[in-house]
């Protein structure tokens, strides 16, 4: 396993990060704790959830992979000291006004709530999932700097955040002294880079952030699956979900080709190109994947070892452009 720094912080991450979005939705308990021994064999550590998955998921009220990430550590007797738990906070979690948001109210009860579940005294990685245009700035980060200072956080980091007002959440924490978001989790995959490299990628080389990409694999699109004017793969139950028709177009399709004759000619899955063309980029700290066996998981992991050269990046550079 390679191992990178967050950020300009000390912490050592694994290059790939374990997400959890699966969990009661499309993996069971049993294939979950699966994945996640899997993943620590491997020599991965950080794992990353948050207080709301899956709520979509019939029967899940918001809570479960958190919880089922504490019974695996707790059944596992894993040394806490070796894991790096990062989570998110913002989504509703209980009824009322204050069920939701990043006030300190919220923050303060749903960060005990998250604890609990995940039978630990703190969290390596606190995350704010996505702005909240009804708390004040200063509110949220004298929040997150409170639980840092108690123990209960190690860092903080945010999700969903344009660059203005990820820099103004910096700007605030320098000028207050306030502990300060160490890294950012954007959506960002081969056919979705506008929104990622057009001010983000530039705002986190400067500032140092560490960048998490979730979506590294654009819901399945990027592994190859989906072809042209071809029904959806067994599997998928006759359907395609709008996160991922949304990548269904000429353009993309394209990309997929050029991604097509890279991993053959890399004797690597499509997957792993994506993945490895991602961890190519310096700015890049650990893309966010997710599996539901240990089977796929492995496949992914074998990006870690996969080297494009200039030309393969280039060629992908240049097919899936923006500008």
């Amino acid at each position: 396993m390679e191992y990178r720094r967050l950020g300009r912080t000390g912490l050592k991450v694994s290059a790939l990060c374990l997400g959890t979005m699966t969990m009661g939705w499309t993996s069971s308990r049993a294939d979950s704790f699966a994945v996640l021994d899997a993943f620590v064999e491997a020599g991965g550590n950080l794992i990353d959830t948050a207080d709301i998955y899956s709520f979509w998921a019939e029967g899940n009220p918001g809570g479960v992979a958190e919880t089922w990430i504490g019974e695996w550590m707790r059944q596992r007797n894993i040394p806490r000291h070796q894991l790096v738990i990062a989570t998110k906070v913002r989504g509703r979690m209980w009824e009322g006004p204050n069920g939701e948001g990043l006030s300190r109210q919220h923050i303060m009860k749903a960060v005990e709530d998250s604890l609990r579940r995940l039978n630990t005294d703190y969290i390596d990685l606190y995350q704010t999932h996505w702005p909240d245009e009804d708390t004040p700035l200063e509110e949220t980060l004298r929040a997150l700097d409170d639980l840092v200072h108690q123990g209960k956080v190690r860092y903080i980091g945010a999700s969903n955040h344009p660059a203005w007002l990820l820099t103004k959440a910096l700007w605030i924490s320098d000028r207050l002294g306030l502990a300060a978001y160490a890294s950012i989790q954007p959506h960002y995959n081969l056919v979705h880079r506008a929104e990622f490299e057009r001010e983000l990628m530039p705002l986190c080389r400067d500032q140092g952030l560490g960048v998490l990409p979730y979506s590294p694999l654009a819901g399945g699109f990027l592994t190859g699956k989906y072809r042209r004017d071809e029904p959806p793969p067994h599997g998928t139950r006759g359907t395609v979900s709008e996160s991922v028709r949304r990548y269904m177009t000429e353009r993309n399709f394209v990309v997929l080709d050029v991604l097509r004759q890279v991993a053959q000619a890399s004797g690597a899955t499509m997957a792993q190109v994506a993945l490895a063309w991602l961890l190519h980029n310096p700015v890049v700290t650990a893309p966010i994947v997710g599996a539901n066996t240990p089977q796929q998981l492995h496949e992914l992991l074998g990006a870690l070892s996969i080297r494009l050269s200039e030309e393969d990046i280039a060629r992908l550079n240049q097919v899936s452009a923006w500008e």
